[in-house]
């Protein structure tokens, strides 16, 4: 395989794995709770097992943001007659929401420092939470959620200090997705080269 279709692979895989992982939380945590997950990321904390800050939209469209700890258990089932009982390992995981709190009591969003490729921001409610995102464009992908889920359901713009705005408010010409922009881009010289075709052409004398 190709270091291309490597990499293709690699980014379909971790889409796939991403759209299971959020199926699994809907159903284990926020459903039972009537509220739908509309983001997450992955963070790192310094407690052992996986660690997403997520959002979500209860019912009454009041917006949560929440650290869900993901431990992994090993429990051993047996199985069979009395006689000739075997066991087996079944590896489970557990979903909780560790902490909890309400987009309307965020009062500022701090990106640090919007000239660095820096993964960390601060959420500050009542007290200040760091987070710190697996990379830089999770990140960012997490704070443009939260702005569209502010504009949405608390009829407020979020306070935001030290990012970069063209990531967060994209222009008509910018995208989130790159390949958008590529392919805008393509367009964009196409249509240009077409257009020089249908000029006429002077003619020496």
């Amino acid at each position: 395989m190709s270091l291309k279709n490597q990499r293709r692979w690699k980014h379909f895989r971790g889409r796939w794995m991403s759209s299971l992982l959020r199926e699994e939380m809907q159903r284990v945590l926020f459903r039972p709770e009537k509220q739908r997950l509309v983001e997450f990321i992955e963070i790192e904390e310094p407690t052992h097992g996986r660690h997403f800050l997520c959002a979500s939209v209860a019912k009454n469209k009041v917006v949560q943001l929440s650290i869900v700890r993901c431990q992994i258990s090993q429990t051993t089932l047996k199985s069979g007659s009395k006689k000739s009982r075997t066991k087996r390992s079944c590896i489970q995981e557990c979903y909780r929401r560790a902490e909890v709190w309400s987009l309307q009591d965020l009062t500022l969003i701090d990106g640090r420092d919007p000239d660095v490729d820096d993964p960390c921001f601060l959420l500050h409610f009542d007290k200040v939470r760091t987070v710190k995102a697996v990379s830089c464009s999770a990140k960012y992908a997490f704070v443009r959620a939260l702005v569209a889920l502010s504009d949405q359901h608390c009829q407020r713009s979020l306070n935001l200090q030290n990012f970069d705005w063209a990531y967060i408010k994209p222009t008509s010409f910018y995208s989130n997705r790159g390949d958008c922009v590529v392919l805008s881009q393509i367009c964009f010289y196409a249509l240009n080269l077409v257009c020089l075709s249908m000029c006429p052409v002077p003619l020496d004398a």
